[in-house]
């Protein structure tokens, strides 16, 4: 038996991803498009988040964890619920209106708004049936709803959890540089961070575990590799910063 939906409760997922080779923070964005039924005329045109509304015999996390996979394919990545967008004019806007007559859901939808981490490579856009597409959280394109602070909310709180959780690494391959490290979280905070001093202050960390490996394939100076210890790191840790800035 086929659960029904809830018309006007969603949840909305912010899917972060890093992207090593341009050192950008990404958010997955699937497109939104109607045409009138001449096809005459373009009626929306833009693109949003992922979301959709919660069946009746869901939890949210449920809801957030079916939405994502449907998306991506992918279950078990970083999740965080973080906020509640209900403001009585969050979908009123024309283009909104449009959509939503056509897709005949509740225009006083609340959702749920999460967000997963995750590196852009992991996911396979090629054949994805939502026409999803990466774009750098700095360089957003023409977004729907309210999707736009939607996705700045989720930044803000990434910014503040990733100083005091060690989440940056489920952005990052198993083996990185300690400048990999440095670069994703310039990208999350939008600031330049002293290298010497980012560098000795990582390297001490018990739970950054240096390998007898280096890069490959690299055309300047291959660079020492490390990994992230999730075990030894849940033992030693204390409510203190990962790193300082």
């Amino acid at each position: 038996m086929t659960s029904k939906e809830i018309l006007n409760i969603s949840v909305d997922c912010v899917v972060f991803g890093y992207d090593l080779n341009t050192k950008a923070l990404n958010v997955l964005l699937i497109k939104r498009y109607l045409e009138s039924e001449d096809k005459k005329q373009i009626l929306v045109n833009d693109h949003v988040l992922t979301g959709y509304h919660v069946l009746e015999n869901e939890t949210l996390d449920q809801s957030a964890t079916r939405v994502l996979k449907e998306l991506t394919g992918l279950t078990n990545l970083y999740k965080k619920q973080f906020k509640a967008f209900g403001n009585p004019d969050r979908l009123t806007n024309e283009t909104d209106l449009i959509w939503i007559k056509d897709q005949k859901f509740d225009k006083r939808t609340i959702t749920i708004a999460y967000y997963f981490l995750l590196k852009t490579e992991d996911v396979d856009l090629k054949n994805n049936k939502y026409d999803a597409k990466w774009f750098p959280t700095k360089n957003l394109p023409k977004l729907g709803f309210d999707h736009e602070k939607i996705i700045k909310e989720a930044l803000e709180d990434l910014k503040t959890k990733c100083l005091s959780e060690p989440i940056i690494f489920e952005l990052l391959p198993d083996k990185f540089t300690i400048n990999d490290v440095q670069d994703a979280y310039q990208s999350i905070l939008g600031i330049e961070i002293d290298n010497r001093n980012f560098r000795r202050k990582l390297i001490n960390k018990k739970y950054i575990i240096p390998l007898d490996e280096k890069q490959f394939g690299v055309s300047k100076k291959p660079a020492k590799l490390y990994m992230f210890s999730k075990d030894i790191y849940e033992k030693v840790f204390k409510k203190n910063y990962l790193i300082s800035i």
